[in-house]
């Protein structure tokens, strides 16, 4: 299994990953055949880990690539990684003003985004569906880089290795992503199938996201530096913007920063260790 895998095209390749992430996030959405709620100390630790995990990946699995990469035909590497850090800011900055969409724990009377008469649950899913797209991108970029980038004194920028754990890290901080949504709609009292389809649904973008991510920096190589420090980017905006403000939101912040923590170290020996 794991041959066929690695004989794969990078496309395949961040399909078949994003595939997992989603699965995940679905693994967790189905708690809600379980529980009717989440202690809030329990989900406040959960997004903490989410935000942790998020951090480490945009730095050991994507920012640091692309440093390393832009190494080889620049002067100034870090200028690619300003603009592409800087340009995945400003596109889930763009997202957030446009795209109708509810934080977990706040009233529908704070939605963001352009004013619309949709349902709590489906503002709810867009929050996290919009969290989900530069995830899905960093992992399909990940497994893009790997085909596309050449090597640094005959050690690779990127591997495949480095990849995988990128997704692992993701889908393990997608299962409380997914319990999540499903059991507060749950609580809001709708059905455990229809809490359940609601907060898999929010994972459907990653594979989306994953396969242009991929086919993006195989097409166009020369924007791989610039691509890994975007997908960074967007996933730094939403830890600042959303998985922090909404873990500290209820004052747990010892168990939310504890939880910070843990993720930061689980993705950080992932990558290192397999990376």
């Amino acid at each position: 299994m794991i041959s066929w895998f690695i004989d794969q095209g990078p496309v395949i390749q961040a399909l078949l990953a994003t595939l997992f992430t989603w699965g995940v996030t679905a693994l967790g959405a189905s708690m809600v055949f379980f529980f009717k709620r989440i202690n809030r100390k329990v989900l406040d630790g959960m997004l903490g880990f989410a935000a942790g995990v998020m951090i480490a990946a945009s730095f050991w699995s994507l920012l640091n690539p692309a440093i390393e990469m832009a190494r080889q035909t620049s002067d100034h590497p870090w200028i690619p990684a300003v603009i592409g850090f800087l340009g995945g800011g400003a596109f889930l900055w763009l997202a957030d003003q446009l795209l109708p969409h509810l934080h977990l724990g706040f009233p529908t009377s704070e939605a963001e985004g352009v004013p619309t008469t949709w349902r709590r649950s489906v503002l709810l899913v867009m929050a996290i569906t919009l969290h989900n797209i530069p995830e899905g991108l960093a992992v399909g970029v990940a497994f893009g880089a790997v085909a596309a980038s050449a090597p640094i004194d005959g050690v690779p920028a990127a591997t495949l290795a480095g990849a995988v754990a990128l997704a692992i890290g993701i889908g393990i901080q997608n299962f409380p992503e997914g319990a999540a949504v499903s059991v507060p709609l749950r609580r809001e009292g709708f059905s455990r199938r229809k809490s359940f389809l609601y907060g898999q649904a929010s994972g459907i973008v990653e594979p989306i996201a994953g396969v242009i991510g991929a086919a993006a920096v195989m097409m166009m190589q020369p924007i791989l530096p610039y691509a890994l420090s975007f997908a960074a980017g967007a996933m730094i905006y939403v830890v600042v913007e959303e998985l922090i403000p909404e873990s500290q939101l209820q004052k747990n912040t010892d168990i939310a920063t504890i939880g910070a923590m843990l993720g930061f170290a689980v993705m950080m020996t992932l990558d290192v260790a397999l990376g």
